[in-house]
């Protein structure tokens, strides 16, 4: 299991002031050197947290693995091509909503993401789709060119303790062994914490979780590198 750091938030802290700090590369530095696998982000057509400028330091700097996360629009394809983060996720975006809300919805879109996909493939990076536990989905983004799923975990997360929450569980847990059986690397995220990440860390399909307002919200009060490994310790 890896754990992939979000650092959107740290930027979310520094357009709340317009100043220079925090500084995102640097929690992206410390979280990599306290075991992070991988460092992601989503740059979003309003620019709310991440911007540009800060694509390009962290492609100089990360060391383990980029993943930036981005509506599939034609604005957004020629960043990546320009930046070459080693992963794109292709996520859904709405303006008025504070964090993305569910899973992209793939299979009405097939014609159009295929030659999307192809177009990052072409330039060498690979593309992950974050994705709702609906079977056909995750299917359809294995034919349209996708090497990774992201299986969403919010509703896992935000249920009650209970059935609900075992409901939503076991969902994840069947999207998990669709996605592997038909040749996808499995990842989850959305809405994990310190409290209820164990279960979905038990899974032994999902390879790696993205894990970010929880590791910032903790890091603000331990620091980044306290935050990353008591995340980590939770995984094993």
């Amino acid at each position: 299991m890896r754990l992939a750091v979000n650092i959107d938030h740290f930027a979310t802290l520094r357009q709340a002031r317009k100043a220079a700090e925090p500084e995102p590369v640097l929690a992206a530095l410390l979280a990599e050197q306290a075991g992070a696998r991988g460092v992601v982000c989503h740059i979003r057509a309003d620019r709310r947290h991440i911007r540009e400028r800060d694509l390009r330091l962290l492609r100089e700097a990360v060391k383990t693995k980029l993943n930036v996360e981005m509506a599939a629009t034609e604005e957004m394809k020629a960043i990546a091509l320009e930046i070459g983060p080693d992963v794109v996720s292709l996520v859904p975006e709405r303006p008025e909503e504070l964090t993305t809300e569910g899973g992209l919805k793939v299979t009405p879109r097939r014609k159009a993401l295929a030659p999307h996909v192809a177009a990052l493939a072409g330039a060498g990076i690979r593309t992950s789709v974050f994705i709702d536990t609906g079977l056909d989905e995750i299917s359809a983004a294995r034919e349209i060119g996708a090497y990774a799923v992201e299986i969403n975990t919010g509703p896992y997360a935000d249920a009650r303790e209970g059935p609900e929450r075992d409901r939503a569980l076991e969902a994840v847990r069947r999207a998990a062994e669709h996605a592997r059986r038909i040749g996808l690397e499995v990842h989850g995220g959305h809405s994990l914490d310190y409290r209820n990440v164990g279960p979905i860390a038990a899974i032994p399909e999902i390879e790696e979780l993205s894990i970010g307002f929880a590791i910032v919200a903790r890091a603000a009060i331990v620091g980044v590198e306290r935050a990353v490994m008591d995340m980590l310790a939770l995984f094993f």
